[in-house]
Order: C-alpha cells, then structure tokens, then sequence
C-alpha cells in the first residue's frame, strides 16, 4: 500500500511562499495502474519525486508498506522504478548492450549466461526481443519509453512511477504502452503511477489522480470522474477545472471523497479516513468483524479492481531483495562500458588521434626556423680556455633568441597538452549527466563512477603526454632526464583533465562545462609568466592554480645543466620554481580535481 498523507511542497517566493503541492492525500492498493493527470504545471512530475524521494516534501509523509519513508529511511534500489521524461539509455550502445550493463550496475551475482537470460526475458516483457541488437539512437519514441521501462524492470521493483512516458507518440503506440503499463501493474501487485496529460485511454486505469495547480482534486475510478466533475466526456476536463480555483476544487473533493472512494473499496474504516483525511468528523467503529461477515468482506483478501477485472491479491509475502553490486563490480560495468562508448563513436576517435598526432607536430613546424641555433647551443662546458671562450661569445652572441625559441617551445608542448585536456574531460560528467542523476537512483556508487572515468581519462593521458615528449625530444634534440620530462608534461595533462573533469560535474550543460574549461586554459599562458612577468603580489596568488607555469617551469629545471637552461634563465623574468616541488604543484592538483569531481558527481543535479 502506498500512502500520501497531507504532501507538501513549498518553495520560497514573494509576497509569500509559492504552493508547488498542497496536502495531497491518497491511498493507493497494490497492483493498481493509476492515472495522474491535470494542465501543464499542476505538480504531477512533482509528485512523483516526492514518492520517489528525489525531492523532500515540506510537510507530510510517504508510507510505503506501513513504512515512513521520510524517518525510516528512502526506498531501496530494487524496490523502485523510475521513468523520468529525459532519455535514461547510451544512444550508441544496443538496446540489449543497455539492458545488460543495467543489470551488471544494479543485480549482485549474475554471471554471463544468467545475464543473458535475464535480459532476453525483460525484453520479450516489453516487446523489444526483435530489435535487441539496434542501437538506441535509431528506435522511434514509443521503442525509447518501451526500453526505459526494460531499464526499470532489470530488478522487478514493487512501486514503478513512470513519468510522461506516454508524451508525444502516436494513438497506436500510446495505446500498446497503456496496455503494457496495466500488465506490468497486474504482474506481481505492482503499483505503477503513471503521469500523463493524455486523457484517451483513462478507462484502462484503475484510478484516477486530478491535479489542478498543486490542489488534490479528485481521486477515484474513472468511472466516477464525468460525474464528479459534471463533464461530457474526460475531454472536457481541463476546461472544467479552470472554471474554480484550485483550493475550491479541494475543498470539495474533501468534502465529497468518501462516497467515491468506497466506489474503490476504499475508506470504509472511520479509522481509515480520519488517516487520510484528519480534519474529517470522526465517526463511531463499525461493528467487530465475525468469522461469517468476515468471508464477505471484500477487504479481507482482496482489493476490488473498479474495472470489473478479476479482484487481486493481496501481496504475498516479499522474496529476499535484490543486493546492489560493490565498488569494483559497478567500477569493471562502467569502465568497460566507458570504452565500448569510446570506440562506437568515429569522430571522438578520430579527433582524439589527430590531436595526439598533430599537436606535436605543430610544436615542431613552429621550431624549424630556430632548429638550427638550438642545436649549435653547446650542451656541457668544454674544458679548453680558449674554445670555452669562443662557445660564450657565440652563446652570448645566440642566447636571447634561443632562449625564447626553447622557453616558447616548452610551454607550446604545455599548453597543448592542456588544451587536449580540455578536450579529454570537459564534456565528461555533463555530458551524460541525466543518465549519471538516474543510475545513482537505482544504486550506483559515485566514488565508482568518478574512478572509472579517471581510469578512463589516465589511458588518454598518458598516450597524449608519451607522443608528445618521444616526438619533439626526437626532432629538436632537447636534452635532459626523457623520464622525468614525460612525468612533467603527463601531470600538467592530468592537472588539467581533472580540473576540467571536476568543471563537468559541477556544470549545469556539457556546453557550458566546454566553455569554461577553454577559458580556464586561456588564462594559462598570461597566468603562467612565462611570456610576461606578473607583478610579484599576483604571481604568487595565482601560480599555485595554475598547471602551466609548473610544467614549464618543471620541464625547464631537466635543462639545468646546459646551456638551454642559461639561455632560458638569461631573458626570463620569472623564477623557476625546482622540479620536485613542480611534480608535488601538480600531482597535488590532479588529486583535489578527482576530489572536487567526485563531489560534483554525488550532488543532484536532476532536472527541475
């Protein structure tokens, strides 16, 4: 039994607070299929966060089972579905690769074989067998709504709200998922609330929930509701709400609740409607049930289907819950999934490969006209006075435009590498985030979600920053430690990429992650001085923040023992700051970046 005992919701606003629901009371069986209808805005989506546990309520409380939700705990994974209107499947994975790596994140203790079973059976459940192998991004809308309902029985919850899933398709497709949402109610006693602003298929419904501005306004069979409203036909029930304000039409559905709802079967017990309905008048107990009237009443076993189907079951007793997988188990599922994604899509292939291959490329194009005056740089100090005197002069005579040539071309290799950064990981966490705010719903580990795109992201940088360093130590012979330079430009990579990772949870779009994670890479080189020396004030505010002047600076200090490093140091106004404390900088910033990311990824950011 699902019970709404005086729901509600307030937010603030002015001159006083704005009523988004308003003690919403409601009873609803087991294996009931219910309707929840009313104009746009009237809180039906609303609602079924409430139940769900997404939002929480101002006043009231949700008792599933006899159970308080809001002092006793939410409901757990498995005994919930939820089908919330934004697409909650990978568009590049099949409709079966979707189904089985739901089943991987939210069932402990399936191996492969039972796996598949399990997903051949929910997707025969919702008519999907035919099409297991099509990838999502070709299903017309009513094969979407039939595959999020699939996600949502991988673990065959009691209570299943489903969330406009009917908006928007054809009458043969509105009619064929009616009609399986009515199945998947009858299977098992499964409550299933449905929102909907149709109001076509009412009759299929076992009741039927008005809202009208927040206000409960009827709920009852909807072979009560022409008469209750005095309408025609269901069709004219929007314009009819409209003639009274929404507290007029509670008012009366307090007051004239009761004969509807023993139409159900419902409310008979004074006890049970001084719970639903407090202010009401109490009235005295009906007579003590005997063992003669006791096998007529229809509440004893059954609840009465108002559609005159065959009554149903009460609930029989619960099998044992369904565990959610661990942290390693869901980190594997994501990872694996991760890359199957990875390899699905051409162009972030494609891209990724041109900026791993081109990007060093473009570090050389601009060193070829200075080639030359790098390499007649003398790396050691002969030990001949007088050739050690010609080397200087030579040095001296090179040094400035050297000096610049090596220090622009150090931070080009930078500033590259966080440009690939940018790229690697601004669209990461943003880009699927709805998807991330549902697979939390159903029992997802953050802390395993964050790491396998960490792990993810580590693969990409270290390919980055490997070519990077081989290529342009190849081709414009710098010398120095290769190992310790590869160090320095993989963890200005991975500063980067978990800075910009970390932007992408927090962002409200992966458009708006993308452009704040470019201007953060804008204001590297300015920020950096390696170009233009910043006041010594601001140059120390900044530096810690700022992974391109450690880089620089770190890949620099390899150079020390040559005359690369003097030519560096000759004509640059900034300090170079030791190569160790850069590698601590920067590994500092990849660990607080992964840390803020994790909290961004374990903050809501559902939809509003």
């Amino acid at each position: 039994m699902l019970e709404l005992k005086d729901l509600s919701l307030l937010v603030p606003g002015k001159p006083s607070e704005i009523v988004l629901l308003g003690d919403i009371a409601a009873k609803i069986p087991p294996g009931q299929f219910v309707a929840v209808v009313g104009p746009s805005g009237c809180g039906k989506s609303t609602l079924l966060k409430l139940i769900a546990g997404i939002c929480e309520p101002t006043f009231g409380h949700v008792f599933w089972k006899g159970r308080d939700l809001e002092s006793e705990g939410d409901l757990a994974p498995h005994e919930i579905g939820y089908v919330p209107q934004f697409s909650i499947a990978y568009e590049l994975l099949t409709v079966e690769e979707n189904v089985d790596a739901t089943l991987r994140l939210r069932v402990k203790g399936l191996n492969r074989r039972t796996r598949a079973e399990r997903t051949a059976a929910i997707l025969k459940q919702v008519g999907l067998e035919a099409i297991a192998d099509r990838p999502v991004r070709v299903l017309s809308g009513g094969q979407r709504r039939r595959l999020a309902l699939a996600l949502e029985m991988t673990t065959s919850p009691d209570l299943l709200l489903c969330d406009e899933v009917t908006s928007g398709l054809d009458p043969k497709a509105e009619d064929e998922l009616v009609t399986l949402l009515r199945t998947l109610a009858k299977e098992n006693c499964r409550t299933v609330l449905s929102v909907t602003h149709s109001l076509t298929h009412l009759a299929a419904y076992d009741s039927v929930i008005v809202l009208h501005a927040g206000h409960l306004a009827y709920h009852g069979s909807p072979k009560f509701l022409t008469h209750y409203f005095q309408i025609d036909e269901p069709a004219d029930l929007y314009p009819q709400l409209a003639l009274r304000t929404p507290e007029e039409w509670h008012r009366s559905w307090r007051k004239h609740h009761k004969a509807f709802l023993e139409g159900m079967g419902l409310g008979d017990s004074p006890q049970e409607q001084r719970d639903l309905f407090p202010d009401q008048p109490k009235k005295s107990a009906k007579p003590e049930k005997t063992a003669k009237n006791a096998k007529e009443d229809p509440e004893e076993k059954f609840f009465p289907d108002p559609d005159g189907h065959d009554p149903i079951p009460d609930p029989t007793p619960e099998p044992a819950p369904i565990s959610t997988p661990g942290f390693t188990s869901q980190f594997a599922t994501l990872l694996s999934r991760r890359w199957r994604l990875f390899f699905r899509d051409p162009s972030a292939l494609w891209l990724q490969l041109a900026l791993i291959l081109g990007f060093p490329c473009l570090v050389v194009i601009f060193a070829m006209d200075g080639l030359p005056q790098i390499q007649n740089l003398s790396l050691q100090h002969t030990g001949d006075i007088v050739g050690t005197v010609m080397e200087n002069t030579a040095f001296f005579a090179q040094s400035s435009r050297a000096g610049s040539l090596v220090s622009g071309l150090v931070m080009f290799q930078v500033i590259l590498l966080t440009l690939m950064a940018s790229n690697n990981a601004a669209r990461e966490v943003a880009g699927e985030r709805l998807i991330l705010e549902k697979e939390k719903f159903g029992g997802l580990n953050a802390g395993a979600y964050v790491a396998s795109k960490a792990m993810f992201l580590l693969t990409l940088v270290l390919a980055q920053s490997l070519w990077m360093t081989v290529f342009v130590k190849m081709i414009c012979g710098f010398p120095g430690d290769p190992l310790f330079q590869f160090g320095i430009l993989a963890l200005v990579n991975a500063a980067m990429t978990a800075v910009c990772l970390a932007i992408s949870s927090f962002a409200r779009t992966a458009e708006q992650a993308s452009l704040i994670s470019i201007y953060l890479v804008g204001f590297q080189l300015p920020l950096s001085g390696a170009v233009l020396a910043l006041p010594a004030v601001i140059g120390w505010v900044t530096r810690p923040f700022i992974a391109a002047y450690w880089g620089w600076s770190g890949y620099l200090q390899t150079l020390i023992d040559t005359r690369f490093y003097d030519a560096v140091v000759k004509i640059s106004q900034t300090t170079l700051s030791p190569g160790v404390l850069c590698l601590w900088v920067l590994a500092s910033q990849v660990l607080i970046g992964l840390f803020l990311a994790a909290a961004g990824c374990r903050n809501s950011r559902w939809p509003e």
